[in-house]
Parts: structure tokens; sequence; C-alpha cells
């Protein structure tokens, strides 16, 4: 069975609308995988209001939301998700790293959507919506066999890695996860081990990131490395720095696929098959 991955939103940290960011794209983080009659989405930054409004069009009634984390740039989307103020639509919305925080991701998207940030509350959406907090490391399986495994990431305030498995094919989505020169992840390799398509966090390359130590993200050349060392087949660069216009991202990209001929660079509205 195909598994489908299209990319709604590309960028990191803020949108950017502009006619500089045309052939990458604009939107904030936003992935979905169709798989086994399910539609898994990582992460709501902006480029999920154009995923819910396709959504409604091919009248899908269903989907899972996993959060890698609630940095704004990551739920920035959620309020303009048209699905979730239908009330034949159902949306089950996961995060696995505020188990630690008093109530959890319901509390964060509850006051999200409260004044003085957003007029419409929590309580009035017509979807039925499940807001579940998970174990780190713990296996979810969902309908049709979809197993998603994750692992934690460094960043401020906690973050969670992805990988979505069925019927020997995957995915990992791993965005906003900063490396140590010269210390692989462990974490990271493990779970990317032998994966069809890693979605990797590469908002610097290695000499920018001198420059931001601290700052919770990685590169594009530690994405190499790392699905080099985990005998993963493919790369996308993914999560790019709000500084990085088209012609940067191309020279990026050129690079990229000069150092491994598996690496590509994340566009908003590309799609990937792993039949």
């Amino acid at each position: 069975m195909t598994m489908q991955v299209k990319f709604w939103g590309v960028r990191g940290s803020i949108a950017c609308p502009t006619l500089r960011h045309i052939r990458y794209g604009g939107n904030t983080s936003c992935v979905e995988v169709r798989v086994a009659d399910e539609r898994v989405i990582f992460d709501a930054g902006t480029g999920i209001r154009q995923l819910g409004n396709q959504l409604l069009k091919k009248g899908v009634k269903s989907a899972n939301l996993f959060l890698s984390h609630t940095h704004w740039d990551h739920i920035d989307g959620f309020p303009f998700f048209t699905p979730i103020y239908q009330d034949s639509f159902s949306l089950v919305v996961r995060a696995g790293h505020l188990n630690h925080l008093e109530g959890g991701i319901r509390s964060v998207i509850d006051k999200q959507m409260s004044n003085p940030y957003f007029p419409v509350p929590i309580h009035s959406l017509k979807a039925q919506i499940i807001l579940e907090d998970f174990d780190v490391g713990t296996p979810l399986t969902l309908p049709g066999g979809v197993v998603i495994r994750s692992c934690p990431l460094n960043h401020p305030g906690q973050a969670t890695g992805y990988r979505l498995e069925h019927q020997g094919r995957s995915v990992c989505y791993l965005t906003d996860t900063e490396h140590k020169p010269g210390q692989p992840d462990e974490n990271i390799l493990a779970l990317i081990q032998g994966a069809d398509l890693v979605i990797y966090d590469a908002t610097y390359t290695d000499a920018e990131y001198l420059q931001h130590v601290g700052w919770g993200h990685s590169t594009w050349q530690e994405g190499i490395r790392l699905c080099r060392q985990a005998k993963a087949s493919n790369l996308v660069i993914f999560h790019h720095d709000p500084s990085h216009d088209d012609d940067t991202m191309a020279k990026i990209e050129k690079k990229a696929r000069k150092t491994w001929k598996r690496a590509m660079v994340a566009r908003q509205g590309m799609v990937l098959s792993l039949l």
C-alpha cells in the first residue's frame, strides 16, 4: 500500500509570505501522511490551514494530529484549521512533551484559543476533539495497523520526534532538535534506523550553527551524518530559517545533494510517495 507524504508548511520560526520565499514556501511546519485510509498530521503551523480546506473539500471526516511541541510556529495554524468548526469531523490531538505540566496539551490549546489570544474558545468548536498526552517512547497504534514510535528531542521546553510505520515502510519526523557536534544523538539514531524517509530540522548550516548554539536547532550536514550512520534511505531538509530565501535554499539544496545524493530540500506542496 502506498504511503504518501505531503508538505503543507516547511518554514521554521515565523511564516514568510514574501516574494523571496515562493519556490520553497513560507508556511510554518505541517506535514501530512496518508496511509491505510488514515490522515496523520505532524504539527499545526500555518500550513495546516490549507490542509484543512482540502480535507473538507475531499470529504475527509477524521484525522490524527501529532505535535512535536507547542512553540508558536508549530501550533499557530490550529485555530484556522477549518475542520474543527464542523460537527461532522473528529480530531485526535496528541503531544508527548507536556506530561509534566498541569493540564497537559488540553491546557495549552485551551489557553491558545482564549482571550486575549483568540476569540473562539475551544469549548465552542463543533468537531469532536480529543486531546491526549502520551509517554514518549511508548508505541501507539492507529487504525489500519499504523504504528507511531517516538523519542525525546533536544529543544528548549522539550520536543518529540516521531516514526510512522506501516507494512514495512517508515517516515520519521524530527524537527526542533539541537545536536552536539561530534556526538550523534543516540535517541535519533535509534528512531531513524533503516527508515525510508527522514524529515529533519536543518534550520542552519554547520557554519551558521556556531552563532546559534543553545537555540534548539540543527543543520543539514548533521542530518546527512545521522542518516548515513543509521542507514536511512532518504533525507528531507526541513524547518527552513526565515532568513533563508529561495536563492539561499537553492544553494543549500545544491550543496546537500552534492554531499549526499539522497538528500533533498522540502518545498511547500511537495508530495513524496513510498510504494
